[in-house]
């Protein structure tokens, strides 16, 4: 891959030898409205002086830059020769000062990619937006610096753009712009940030709608906290954006963080930008965070849509004080940051906002994504061994954000809420504006509770791996429990017995056949293998045991039978909402771990999920559903299980309250399940209008949703994609359009999907996106399986030409795993075997995807005919 893979020996060694006393950045972004070069990339001039102090007068270090061309580079007044000094992605310095001073003239490449300074042109209008993404070492892509998190400094950006442009970045613009030429153009001078790492500066412009608020905020010692707050997006989406709520959720934040940390927000103004083609969900450049234009919804959503965007607000909000106030030394740490914010982004989000029951979405939905990042060979303890940046891109994951997250919420059960927060208190005085390592934490958390952090830590951070927890009872002759025992189990790599505070709670029916309500629970803390629940000892017989009721602690949950029994006939008799989650999520691990069959878990979906009361719930078990009859299921039923969640999907829809979010999701899961004739044609007759379901808006974004798989079962052709183009001709109907097309189930329509992602560079990264999603049908295994042995051949070129974001997205998002069979597990066996010097962030995505192939035929092999479910879809 381009650009040079930074190393965290490099990094400690330049850290010793400098401080960075502050930048001078000055971008000329005329050039991003001009027409594109005849050859070569489109590019800006970039200007930057850098100024810091040497540690070792005489020694020798390097800036970071990723440029075509630099024009000048001029070190204390003297001038170097650039074909010397260097080398495409390093200037060599030499002979350093004790106080020195760098400028560097150079031109930059604007990026289709999302990395780097973007830039987009909305088909819609022909107008250009921009704006930058870094983490966790792209603002080389945009001036010279030293693109490492411990080496912070102080930046004065100075921004050349259409005058018309709204121009922002971190700091507030200072005074009026200032005009050039004949007014076209303009320079904007932004006020100088405090000191702040590399990765989180930012620039956006464009021709952007904005809106404005302010929050206002007394403070203790009298006078007011005043903080300027903005909302952008792209003008073809203003009539879609909702400020307003954006604004109450920002609010919301404010104030929760205001109450707990004790901390002023420190970055004057809070702008959020909501950009084409991210990369990402969003990022917490201080004072100017962007966001993925996916959350401005061109149609109806679930309210876990709005749910979800406020949680992700949130999160970024965190990292104002947790990464940008106080920032992790090198990605090592990553979780100081990424693990605080997720936690956090949930916890106010329940606390401070109309959406109380997140924990419920957190259990369900982002512990699902720790659960598997954790049971990957690639796992790792939460405070990763990062060797590199490409190390650091990769462990953006499941473990550093979910798994930290439960972790953390586990810690505030152990040392108690008031004790963490009072520890985040002292964290952000102790250590404003600088850098911290894992202890640093832990010395202000072992301050406030009291307790020896230094074994918590060992097991809860520094060890990989879930525990499974299973409940183990005995009775007496009157059928009351003598002993509840919950029994802990490590894997086999990673042995670590944890400490869990958890609960456990003692579940009955009401009346025969009547809910299922809690009637007894006790909270306790596990530890080793065996630990006894004396609280419980005299309870009646419970129907279900449910270890870690409450959700405090991560881990995987097993039943013992017959609570496993009561969850097969009576799963949707639980009442509570967050139980009834837990159980959905320690069934899908069943299914996953290949523990229960595939039809079985089916079975429980088509029985019960549509009484299932909690959207983003439901819209979970929708995906599982679809992943287990598409991965898990054997072949010989795989067309069984189709049809039964087809119909099942028609039932629910025609069911679901008219109008409601739940007949939203049914609509869509339908649509992404639907095979038969009959189900294609009502999706075609929703399209024109012949059809109808009482209460179902068919909007723009639902028509797309409608019209892939008719693309893909052939019903629907170029034409018709081509015609719903035309009545959506923005950005977002181009990425359906570039979808739909690839869905096409024809050998020449593979064939140019294969060269327009794998052979071409032509596509940005949405297209790119969007062309492998299309490439990649459940129905088309024939269609696709000649692209097996290519996908081998072409990956260490790809990985090696492409961006890491392009070359993430293809490793991923081609890999053979529709196949499904053991003969593509074999091809990648043989590929591991043969390029076992291969990068190792490239062999890591390609074991991720060798373990998901490998559990699916494990569930497979366990999986057989579905037995007498037909009937169970029509109540």
């Amino acid at each position: 891959m381009p650009g040079e893979n930074l190393t965290r020996d490099e990094a400690r060694a330049r850290a010793a030898l400098l401080t960075v006393e502050g930048y001078e950045v000055a971008l000329d972004l005329r050039s991003a409205v001009a027409p594109p070069p005849a050859q070569g990339p489109r590019t800006f001039r970039s200007t930057t002086t850098i100024r810091f102090r040497c540690a070792e007068p005489g020694a020798a270090t390097f800036a970071d830059l990723v440029a075509p061309a630099v024009h000048s580079v001029t070190l204390n007044g003297r001038s170097l020769n650039v074909d010397t000094v260097f080398d495409g992605t390093r200037i060599a310095l030499e002979g350093l000062a004790e106080e020195n001073e760098l400028l560097v003239d150079a031109s930059c490449a604007y990026s289709r990619t999302g990395e780097g300074l973007h830039h987009f042109i909305d088909p819609e209008d022909g107008e250009v937006y921009l704006y930058t993404q870094y983490e966790p070492a792209d603002a080389r892509r945009v001036f010279a610096n030293f693109e490492q998190p411990d080496l912070k400094a102080a930046f004065d950006f100075t921004v050349t753009a259409p005058a018309r442009w709204t121009v922002l970045s971190n700091g507030a613009q200072q005074g009026e712009a200032e005009p050039l030429e004949d007014g076209t153009f303009s320079v904007r001078r932004f006020a100088r940030t405090r000191p702040i790492s590399t990765y989180i500066t930012a620039v956006v412009a464009g021709p952007y709608h904005r809106v404005t608020d302010t929050y206002r905020r007394a403070l203790p010692g009298g006078g007011e906290l005043e903080i300027p707050l903005g909302a952008l997006c792209r003008k073809g989406l203003a009539r879609y954006f909702d400020p307003e709520d954006i604004f109450t959720v920002t609010k919301q934040g404010l104030d929760f963080f205001h109450d707990h940390f004790d901390y002023p927000y420190p970055f004057g103004k809070y702008d959020q930008a909501f950009v084409p083609e991210y990369n990402i969900g969003a990022m917490e450049n201080p004072g100017c965070v962007t966001f993925r234009e996916e959350f401005v919804f061109r149609g109806k959503v679930t309210q876990a849509s709005y749910e979800g965007r406020a949680n992700v607000i949130l999160h970024e909000m965190a990292h104002m004080w947790f990464g940008d106030l106080v920032t992790m030394e090198w990605w090592d740490d990553l979780w100081l940051k990424e693990s605080f914010a997720d936690f956090m982004g949930a916890f106010s989000l329940v606390e401070s906002t109309r959406f109380t029951d997140g924990w419920i979405t957190f259990a369900n939905r982002r512990k699902s994504w720790a659960y598997r990042a954790d049971q990957l060979p690639s796992t790792h303890p939460v405070t990763a061994d990062i060797r590199d940046l490409e190390d650091a891109k990769l462990n953006f994951d499941g473990i550093t954000y979910a798994k930290g997250a439960s972790v953390l919420k586990q810690l505030v059960a152990y040392v108690g809420r008031d004790a963490f927060l009072e520890g985040a208190r002292r964290y952000f005085r102790r250590h404003e504006w600088g850098n911290t390592r894992l202890e640093h934490l832990l010395s202000v958390l072992e301050e406030t509770s009291g307790r020896d952090m230094g074994e918590w830590a060992k097991c809860w951070l520094q060890t990989a791996g879930v525990n499974v927890l299973t409940p183990q009872l005995t009775y007496d002759s009157a059928g009351r429990v003598t002993e509840l025992a919950v029994l802990q189990e490590a894997a086999e790599g990673h042995p670590t017995l944890r400490p869990h505070r958890v609960a456990v709670g003692l579940y009955r029916h009401e009346a025969p056949g009547g809910a299922l309500v809690r009637y007894a629970r006790a909270e306790t803390d596990v530890t080793g293998g065996r630990t006894v629940v004396a609280e419980l000892a005299g309870a009646e017989r419970p129907d279900l045991v449910l270890v870690n009721d409450d959700d405090l602690t991560y881990c995987k949950v097993r039943f013992d039978e017959r609570s496993l029994d009561t969850l097969r006939g009576h799963l949707g008799s639980l009442t509570d909402p967050l139980a009834r989650a837990l159980c959905w999520s320690a069934v899908w691990n069943l299914t996953r771990d290949g523990l229960m069959p595939t039809r079985d878990f089916l079975g429980l979906v088509l029985r019960f999920a549509g009484a299932e009361s909690d959207i983003g719930v439901l819209q979970m078990l929708h995906a599982w559903a679809r992943t287990a009859v598409v991965h898990y299921a054997a072949p010989q039923w795989r067309e069984e299980g189709e049809r039964l969640l087809a119909e099942g999907a028609l039932t629910q829809l025609r069911l679901a309250e008219p109008g409601s979010g739940h007949q939203l999701a049914w609509a869509r899961f339908f649509a992404s399940v639907a095979v038969r004739e009959q189900d294609l044609r009502l999706l075609r007759g929703l399209l024109d209008g012949s059809a109808r379901v009482d209460g179902l808006d068919v909007d723009q974004e639902l028509r797309w949703t409608f019209l892939e798989p008719l693309a893909a079962q052939g019903v629907a052709g170029a034409e018709d994609i081509d015609a719903e183009l035309a009545r959506d001709d923005t950005a977002s109907g181009k990425r359906h359009q570039v979808r739909c097309l690839a869905a096409r189930p024809t050998a020449e329509v593979k064939a140019q999907a294969w060269v327009a992602v794998i052979e071409s560079d032509q596509l940005s990264n949405a297209l790119v996106e969007a062309t492998i999603s299309g490439f990649e049908q459940p129905g088309q295994r024939e269609l696709i399986a000649p692209y097996t042995g290519r996908y081998f051949e072409v990956l260490e070129d790809v990985w090696r030409t492409r961006s890491i974001e392009i070359g993430m997205a293809i490793v991923r998002g081609m890999y053979p795993a529709l196949q499904g069979d053991q003969a593509t597990l074999d091809a990648t066996d043989a590929w591991l075997a043969a390029h076992e010097d291969a990068a190792p962030a490239l062999r890591r995505l390609v074991l991720e995807s060798r373990d998901d192939l490998s559990r699916a035929l494990r569930a497979q092999r366990r999986d057989g005919p579905l037995r007498g479910e037909r009937k169970e879809t029509k109540g």
